[in-house]
């Protein structure tokens, strides 16, 4: 589930940099998805781990 939301967040964020806000590089388009996608993956790994802990007390 995890990797599912981390590609869509990368395409969403692509879509929304090329189309509402009318960036045309495609290295920032590029690097801006990029860190949303990685972002989303790390927030949905520290909210696992979190969870995971908190279950065994």
């Amino acid at each position: 589930m995890q990797e599912v939301l981390t590609a869509v967040t990368y395409l969403v964020v692509w879509l929304i940099c090329g189309k509402i806000i009318g960036i045309e590089s495609g290295l920032t388009k590029l690097l801006i998805s990029l860190g949303a996608a990685v972002g989303v993956y790390i927030l949905m790994a520290v909210k696992g781990h979190k969870e995971k802990e908190q279950e065994k007390e």
